[in-house]
């Protein structure tokens, strides 16, 4: 198992709307935890407040569309959301700035719901989740910083290690897979909404190319070589003034 845990790609600014994405998903996840004690009251909820296609087919439920991306369906699924939140997005919101990172973020999210949408209009499964966001973030990363090193954490039974990939391998097996994902899973089956996740992805990559371009585009890769255009931050165990505890003494 391969899991990110940070890059080495610091920002410039202090990224007060991803920080504030990260409170609100976890803040609004707490509110509505007392639910997962009734399955009925949860899958009522999720229903109500998730993006249900078939609902947007029938022309009501346009306020899911947003509402969906603040919803988790348990710990893990917010946690992982998080974590890809928190390592990707301020570098994002330092290339657009605070306000126009929080439409860019919110716009991948429509776009994924779309593609959802799209391949099944009358599915009556609720999709939650931050996931189409924040593959958007995830397009937008792979287009500017491709080989920024991301550390991956290798848990393999009885070994644990880091290893520092490029962004690039990182984001683009990750879409790869996605795809792979969607055409493999059959309709209305439930689940990972794969193709939510591609289609935030695309849109993450587009919404960003003309920001690109006007940085240079392929003149701006070729200068930086596709690496973050600052240092890179450094990660080191450091010695602390905890003296070494000795052998435990048998009486």
């Amino acid at each position: 198992m391969l899991i990110p845990i940070r890059d080495h790609n610091p920002s410039s600014t202090r990224p007060y709307v991803t920080y504030g994405l990260l409170v609100a998903n976890v803040v609004v996840f707490a509110l509505y935890a007392p639910l997962f004690q009734d399955e009925f009251a949860l899958t009522r909820f999720f229903r109500d407040w998730g993006m249900l296609p078939a609902r947007l087919t029938y022309g009501e439920g346009y306020l899911t569309l947003i509402s969906h991306q603040f919803l988790h369906g348990d710990v893990l699924h917010l946690g992982a959301n998080m974590l890809f939140l928190y390592i990707f997005g301020d570098n994002l919101e330092d290339v657009w700035g605070h306000w126009k990172f929080l439409a860019f973020y919110l716009l991948c999210g429509l776009a994924a719901a779309g593609l959802q949408y799209a391949t099944e209009p009358n599915s009556m499964i609720p999709m939650v989740g931050a996931s189409g966001a924040i593959a958007g973030v995830l397009g937008g990363y792979f287009l500017f910083y491709p080989r920024a090193r991301v550390d991956m954490f290798l848990f393999l039974i009885v070994i644990f290690r880091v290893i520092p990939v490029p962004a690039w391998l990182v984001l683009g097996s990750w879409f790869v897979f996605q795809i792979l994902g969607g055409l493999s899973m059959p309709a209305d089956m439930g689940g990972v909404a794969y193709w939510a996740h591609a289609g935030g992805f695309i849109a993450g990559v587009v919404l960003c190319l003309p920001v690109w371009l006007r940085m240079g585009g392929r003149t701006h890769w070729a200068r930086c070589q596709g690496q973050p255009p600052h240092a890179e931050a450094q990660y080191r165990f450091v010695r602390t003034s905890v003296p070494r505890a000795g052998r435990k003494s048998r009486f």
